[in-house]
């Protein structure tokens, strides 16, 4: 069984603060089941989204972990603008969505399982 989505962000952003990064809740989305997506802002312009990642890269073994992928950003930070318009084109597909978003000069993410 999957932790539900409130839960999770909650514990994410604790263990955000906990390591001396800010990071708030941006839009609360489903409590149950929302999606959730991780905005790493760097402080300079730029940023990483990472959302969930496609089901065929969950692990078998471990079916109720959460899995991450970078959807802007990827291969370097993009600008702020292009992970803005990504998240809005995200909202307007699903309103149930989670947005939370953290500053880090470093890109630090603390998200466990990133597929890339």
């Amino acid at each position: 069984m999957r932790l539900k989505s409130g839960i999770w962000v909650a514990a994410y952003v604790r263990r955000c603060n906990s390591e001396g990064v800010f990071a708030a809740v941006r839009r609360r989305g489903a409590d149950e089941a929302g999606a959730i997506f991780i905005k790493v802002n760097r402080l300079d312009g730029t940023a990483v989204l990472y959302g969930p990642a496609p089901q065929t890269a969950f692990d078998e073994a471990r079916p109720s972990d959460r899995a991450f992928t970078a959807s802007v950003g990827a291969k370097q930070p993009a600008p702020d603008a292009d992970v803005e318009a990504a998240l809005t084109r995200e909202i307007r597909f699903d309103p149930d969505v989670w947005i939370v978003e953290t500053e880090d000069r470093e890109g630090r993410h603390f998200l466990e399982n990133i597929v890339a």
